[in-house]
């Protein structure tokens, strides 16, 4: 009987360990911690503006079925249909999925910033618009956040995201533009909504 117990305490070990690890939560992974920092004051004079002689250079997901251009030299991380560019305190991310209808600013704000709410350091709301851009229809939500700790320094920034779900061709696409409060990026933003297309 001792025997038995043994063994299947074995097989339970090896099986436990037969599964990855759970992967390690991001900023906007769901986390109540997230939602209770407090916000973080905004840089007087914040480093990271794009600058406006940036050359921009085509970005294809063949797993997402969309392109846009981003500015070149950015750092890449990719998964699956998601893929994020940084550089320094700025950023684009860009995921997709299935969708038939273009969401409303109704919708947005009854479903889209209660979820934001949850997910994000410090979510403060600044705007929901009903937009309609070159890719299709869809919303902007314009928040701020926290940024993720600094992994030298463990400073945080606060971003100013200006968020786009735009639907076409049956699906969706989330873009959202980030960078630290006051930072002059709006041509560079212009730039890269402008170039998305839903392949």
């Amino acid at each position: 009987m001792r025997r038995i117990s043994l063994l299947a305490a074995v097989v339970l070990v090896a099986g436990c360990g037969a599964n990855p690890p759970a992967p390690m939560p991001v900023p906007s992974a769901t986390s109540s911690t997230f939602a209770q920092q407090k916000a973080v004051p905004a840089e007087s004079n914040p480093p990271g503006d794009i600058p406006d002689n940036i050359a921009f250079v085509a970005y294809t997901s063949t797993a997402g079925r969309y392109r846009f251009t981003h500015p070149e030299g950015w750092a890449e991380r990719s998964q699956a249909s998601t893929v994020t560019f940084t550089d320094k305190l700025n950023g684009v991310q860009a995921s997709t999925g299935p969708a038939t209808t273009a969401k409303t600013a109704d919708y947005a704000e009854k479903h889209d910033v209660p979820d934001l709410q949850h997910t994000q350091a410090a979510f403060e709301l600044s705007s929901v618009l009903a937009v309609t851009v070159p890719a299709g229809d869809g919303v902007k939500i314009v928040y701020r956040r926290n940024s993720a700790p600094d992994p030298v320094t463990g400073k945080q920034y606060r971003d100013e995201v200006v968020r786009y779900d735009v639907v076409a061709r049956g699906r969706e696409v989330i873009m959202e533009l980030f960078g630290p409060v006051g930072a002059d990026n709006v041509d560079a933003y212009k730039t890269m909504i402008d170039s998305l297309k839903l392949l």
